[in-house]
């Protein structure tokens, strides 16, 4: 039997606790559940950076953040670093990609075979705004989180309508056609992303239901650890909710997205089942990063928390153990190796300093030594942070500021934070050297602000670009931009 096909499904912010087969109480995620139990679901995965064009560069690279640059939302992937993409394509597999991909600009060469209707940065130039790294702006877009949250359509929507069609098309019509080699399909959706704006079918699943407030909603208990802080006050999202309705409101609209994810989910399944191609397609299904959803008074990303660092990461298909869940820690530079693997390209053929171990060997059971990394040099943030899983615990480095400390088996939803505990030195430093063993948080904070220096400088400088303004979200293909 030859190598199998990849039909690799990933969604845009999707907080990995926010799925029927992780636990959540309220959200229906049936199709996506029934990946999981038909495969296997690593329930402690983790992007390369919680924000959309750095994370979506780690999965496309296979490698940290601070080995290919791509530091933040001004900085996309432009192809100048070889990607899965690129060395399947070289070695003759058909790898289509249909809809985000959140690239620098369309015309470059970024390893595809074809690029259906792709998003990318707005004008090759993205969120300048985030290139300022002190003195923080406040952003004028952090309104839309709250005042399009509800039942409806928004361009995302619309946009996500169509890549789910395309990609049905090509499943049918151009998956099924006999090639000398397995091909990938990257389908790549926008829920549930904000605008938290829902198709009413999906929305009012959850609006008339007794939605459970935030963790560490309320003001008296929301965490005031500094970098928290600096992200808030840039941000400033929850100061637009002005009630536990428009929370509850905004709660919908996220869960409703995530159940039209669901549904675009099965469609693409049902496709694979009845075009023929299941008995030999593998699935991955993943997220670029998560979302704060509201707790600590937080909404949005670029935090280090496991809603927004961690990501769901399910794979079903030819060889996948069946129902099984593994909490061995892994990243979105295994998936490199994994996908290589699956069309039959050997792994070592194409390491070059990749650090990923292939999913496939850690669902069979194996237990790689190494140090799992997020970091993350972007917008709201005036230094850089980084995490990392050893055992049990979660550290969090800040170059600027004091560290953090989760006890993730007693204290999952990280509430606890023993950074300052004295009797935790022991474990502190020991995390830190973890942390050096895969990275010196002191020079590439360095490297990043240097070269965030530069494209803040080739932009007008600081004041130019926060006068052009936050934009907010990305426009989908064929919508206009609105700068806030």
């Amino acid at each position: 039997m030859r190598a199998p096909n990849l039909l690799i499904i990933m969604s845009d912010e999707h907080n990995p606790k926010v799925l029927g087969c992780n636990g959540h109480p309220v959200v229906e995620t049936p199709n996506l559940d029934a990946l999981a139990a038909s495969g296997t679901m690593f329930t402690s995965a983790y992007t390369t950076s919680p924000v959309c064009i750095p994370a979506r560069a780690g999965f496309a690279c296979g490698k940290y953040i601070n080995q290919i640059g791509f530091w933040d939302n001004a900085d996309a992937y432009d192809g100048s670093v070889s990607s899965w993409h690129h060395e399947l394509r070289n070695r003759g597999h058909r790898v289509v990609s249909i809809g985000k991909l959140h690239f620098r600009e369309a015309g470059e060469d970024h390893g595809f075979s074809e690029e259906q209707i792709p998003m990318h940065i707005l004008g090759g130039k993205g969120d300048l705004m985030g290139l300022v790294r002190d003195e923080l702006p406040r952003r004028g877009g952090a309104k839309k989180m709250a005042a399009m949250a509800g039942p409806g359509e928004s361009p995302y929507t619309f946009y996500d309508k169509d890549i789910c069609s395309r990609a049905q098309v090509w499943l049918r019509e151009q998956g099924t056609q006999d090639a000398d080699k397995p091909w990938v399909l990257f389908v790549s959706f926008v829920a549930p992303h904000f605008p938290l704006t829902a198709p009413p079918e999906h929305y009012y699943k959850y609006w008339n239901r007794e939605l459970p407030m935030p963790s560490m909603y309320a003001r008296e208990q929301r965490p005031t650890h500094p970098y928290l802080e600096d992200y808030r006050n840039s941000f400033c999202y929850d100061d637009y909710f002005e009630s536990e309705s428009d929370v509850k409101r905004a709660l919908a609209g996220y869960f409703g997205l995530v159940s039209y994810l669901d549904e675009n989910v099965g469609k693409l399944m049902t496709a694979l089942n009845e075009s023929g191609l299941a008995g030999n397609t593998r699935v991955m299904y993943t997220s670029d990063h998560g979302d704060n959803l509201g707790a600590r008074g937080l909404w949005g990303k670029s935090t280090m928390f496991d809603e927004i660092a961690g990501v769901p990461l399910i794979m079903s298909g030819p060889g996948i153990p069946r129902g099984k869940k593994i909490t061995t820690p892994v990243s979105h530079v295994d998936c490199y190796p994994t996908i290589v693997e699956t069309v039959g390209v050997p792994f070592e053929e194409v390491r070059d300093g990749h650090l990923g171990v292939s999913l496939i060997d850690i669902a069979a059971g194996a237990q790689p030594s190494r140090t799992v990394l997020s970091e993350y040099h972007g917008m709201g943030s005036t230094t850089g942070a980084f995490a990392i899983r050893l055992g049990k615990w979660k550290y969090i480095h800040y170059v600027k500021y004091t560290p953090q400390l989760f006890d993730l088996e007693n204290d999952p939803d990280e509430i606890h934070d023993l950074g300052g505990d004295p009797a935790m030195r022991g474990i502190l430093a020991e995390c830190r050297q973890a942390l050096l063993s895969v990275c010196d948080p002191d020079e590439v904070d360095q490297r990043a602000k240097a070269r965030q220096a530069e494209l803040l400088a080739a932009n007008g400088g600081r004041e130019a670009v926060i006068a052009r303004g936050d934009l907010g979200f990305t426009p989908a293909p064929g919508f206009a931009a609105e700068m806030q």
